[in-house]
C-alpha cells in the first residue's frame, strides 16, 4: 500500500522535531516523492549523514511502502 505524504512528513518531524519539511508527490501515484528537509540538526554535517538521518526516521519503509524518495537536505541559511 502506498505511503501518504502526510505520513512521511510526520515520521521525519518525529525524528527531527525542528525540521521544516516539504513533500511533493512526483508522479501522482503515492509511490514517488520528493522531500526537502531543513533542520539546524544538519549544521556542519556531511550531506550523506543528513540523508541517513532522514532515512532512519522513515524506519525501513524505503523500498516497501515508500518506493522512491528524491531527498534534499540542508541546514537553515546562515548556520
Amino acid at each position: 500500500m502506498p505511503m501518504a505524504a502526510s505520513e512521511i512528513e510526520r515520521l521525519i518531524r518525529e525524528a527531527i522535531p525542528d525540521a521544516d519539511v516539504t513533500i511533493r508527490d512526483l508522479a501522482g501515484d503515492g509511490d514517488h516523492y520528493a522531500a526537502r528537509v531543513v533542520s539546524r540538526a544538519f549544521a556542519g554535517m556531511p550531506r550523506v549523514r543528513q540523508h541517513q538521518l532522514v532515512y532512519r526516521a522513515l524506519g525501513g519503509r524505503m523500498g516497501g511502502e515508500l518506493h522512491a524518495l528524491q531527498l534534499e537536505t540542508a541546514a537553515p541559511s546562515g548556520e
